[in-house]
């Protein structure tokens, strides 16, 4: 039976942004159902989870019309593990490779309201001011005065992340597969940088870590839960449907944090465990998958 691990969970988590204009920057957002959401982007987390997995220390760069991946017979995603996030390389014959794991956009749970947070240099450029005779107010062209503003978001916000286990250390292009062991190692590298994931946006470094998860290995290769987990105002939506698709042999963790008004029925009425024992039953899940133990 075809196999995937999916994931959907809630984060306490930043935004990244979008293009500025000038020295004003502005986060990520969608529209949907009339209102504006903070987002963080599914490129965005997947970067970082690539970063923190350690999928990117053996990446190896080209420069083909745009910077790419390297790719060739020696180095592909067999044997790199860079590439497991997918590639195309237009250097001589054009290879395409998908992603074995795929994520979905972190979209805020309530609706966004602007917090603009205003900053300047103004530390720098009074010392600056000061060693040359200046005035800061006076001379702030010539100090090098620079005030700047951006948006700010820090919210609970829902994404859900799939692997596709049957597709991990495999590059057809090549006609290469790796090791089972490497497989394994791969997986449960992602599942681990998502367990503990941090973000750093405009010098604020961000406890991106779950605070609800639920999920597992399952025979259907999509995002299982995400129409079904929920958070209206400070409360999770306890659905049926969420609960009869977690009767499917899924997991649920919670981190009792408070972040949740109704924690106590989440506890009681989900049979949650926490969310060490979840991601080492999912670690231990995977092994298993690939004839590891």
């Amino acid at each position: 039976m075809r196999k995937a691990l999916t994931l959907t969970i809630v984060a306490n988590m930043t935004s990244n942004y979008s293009e500025g204009l000038g020295n004003i920057s502005s986060v990520q957002k969608i529209f949907r159902n009339q209102k504006i959401y903070a987002i963080r982007s599914k490129e965005s987390l997947k970067n970082a989870i690539c970063q923190q997995a350690g999928m990117y220390d053996d990446l190896k760069t080209q420069l083909d019309g745009a910077m790419q991946k390297f790719v060739s017979d020696e180095v592909n995603a067999s044997n790199c593990r860079a590439l497991e996030g997918g590639y195309m390389n237009t250097s001589g014959i054009t290879y395409v490779r998908n992603s074995s794991f795929y994520l979905t956009d972190a979209v805020a749970c309530d609706s966004f309201v602007n917090e603009t947070r205003f900053h300047n240099n103004l530390y720098l450029a009074t010392s600056y001011a000061k060693d040359k005779g200046l005035n800061v107010q006076n001379n702030s062209k010539d100090v090098g005065l620079m005030p700047y503003q951006y948006e700010f978001d820090k919210s609970l916000k829902k994404y859900s992340i799939t692997i596709d286990l049957d597709q991990v250390g495999k590059d057809a292009n090549f006609d290469m597969e790796a090791t089972n062991e490497e497989k394994a190692f791969r997986v449960k590298a992602i599942l681990t940088a998502v367990e503990n994931l941090a973000l750093v946006v405009k010098g604020n470094l961000d406890n991106a870590e779950p605070l609800f998860a639920v999920g597992g290995i399952s025979d259907r290769k999509t995002h299982y839960f995400e129409n079904v987990v929920n958070v209206k105002g400070k409360q999770l939506v306890l659905s049926e449907d969420l609960k009869e698709r977690i009767n499917n042999n899924y997991h649920v963790a919670l981190v009792e944090s408070g972040v949740f008004d109704n924690e106590l029925e989440i506890i009681s009425e989900l049979n949650v465990i926490s969310m060490s024992e979840l991601f080492n039953k999912l670690r231990s899940e995977v092994d298993e998958y690939y004839g590891c133990n």
